[in-house]
């Protein structure tokens, strides 16, 4: 499909720069499968779902995993930026590097610091060779648990960029930025339709009789990175590592079995859910690299229903909800969404969205 085609108007005020407190007021809308348009609240979402329903939540956590650091070759030195984009060993990270073009493979980089000088031997790395989508391996002196630790103390919450270029990242966001069930580190962004529950949100979901159940989906930098192509089929999606337990496949095959739905709670679960189906719709233990692109025409097995923030124009995001509600029907909600003041991106409000075929 030609990629102008899910492209849409935005105004800069629209996006989000903080997130609504407490973060379960942020406001909701509910897209019917007929394409109806329902303006309510994150607290609501105990009434808008049914007992015996079962939400999906990814319960990865958001590592710093912005790095400021130089370059350096013999006498030569370049001030670069790192992101880490996910983890392909010990000792090892896949990272978008600015100025990537200034990096070679056997470049030493030394991160850390006071931005003036480097703290070398702090976390100190050797550049690999470069990806397909532009990525470099970042080879670490440290390894393992050596490693987390000196990415924990020397790194950056990665804030998206549509909120960096207006504001810097600040101590706030170290929690804003991060869901209240997050327990698994790796993910480079936060699976921001998580953001919005609450304690308080949890007790209402328990009382009305909700399930909840969690997967694991390391979210990637390329999840901001722009569709450049004209065409979908010739965009080239990044891979992140997701893991579905026996468990949870178990537990929600018997959602299904006994006539609930699966909700899944951002696209981010939507996407492992739909890598670890069946064609007959039943889940299955799963573990590994999951690169699934999803446009309209895809024939989804898992989800029923989706909990997922406002997305940007001509991004795979906003394809995912085309193509789980329909383009007409998302760029309506959308064109309401914008008209009537609700908020967009990660630190923005939710929608739910219910399939079209269903």
């Amino acid at each position: 499909m030609r990629v102008d085609l899910f492209d849409f108007d935005l105004p800069d005020e629209s996006i989000a720069l903080r997130p609504a407190n407490p973060r379960d007021s942020a406001r909701l809308l509910c897209v019917g499968k007929g394409g109806g348009l329902d303006d309510r609240i994150v607290r609501d979402l105990a009434d808008l779902l049914e007992p015996g329903d079962a939400l999906v939540f990814n319960d990865t956590r958001v590592i710093p995993a912005q790095l400021e650091g130089f370059r350096f070759r013999e006498e030569n030195q370049v001030r670069v930026s790192a992101t880490l984009h996910m983890r392909s060993g010990p000792d090892r990270w896949k990272a978008f590097v600015r100025p990537g073009k200034r990096i070679k493979p056997g470049d030493r980089l030394c991160f850390g610091g006071d931005g003036q000088t480097c703290l070398q031997g702090v976390l100190d790395a050797t550049a690999g060779e470069r990806g397909e989508g532009g990525e470099i391996e970042l080879i670490f002196d440290l390894s393992g648990p050596a490693l987390d630790e000196a990415v924990m103390a020397t790194g950056h919450i990665p804030l998206p960029p549509y909120i960096a270029s207006k504001r810097g990242e600040d101590d706030r966001d170290r929690k804003d930025y991060q869901t209240i069930y997050a327990r698994e580190d790796g993910a480079v962004a936060a699976p921001t339709a998580g953001l919005h529950f609450t304690p308080d949100l949890f007790d209402r979901l328990d009382a009305r009789g909700i399930e909840r159940h969690f997967v694991t989906l390391h979210v990637g930098a390329g999840t901001f990175l722009p569709v450049k192509a004209d065409d979908t089929t010739e965009h080239k999606m990044h891979s992140e590592i997701g893991h579905v337990s026996a468990e949870t496949a178990d537990a929600l095959n018997a959602v299904h079995a006994r006539g609930g739905r699966i909700v899944s709670v951002g696209t981010t679960s939507l996407r492992l859910l739909e890598s670890a189906a069946n064609e007959d719709g039943t889940i299955k233990a799963w573990s590994g690299p999951t690169d699934i692109f999803i446009t309209p025409g895809y024939a989804f097995s898992a989800v029923d229903v989706l909990m997922t923030n406002f997305h940007l124009p001509r991004s795979t995001l906003f394809m995912l909800v085309s193509a789980f509600s329909g383009l007409e029907t998302m760029r309506n909600a959308y064109r309401h969404a914008i008209d009537t003041g609700y908020r967009f991106y990660s630190y923005g409000d939710s929608s739910l969205l219910f399939r079209s075929d269903l």
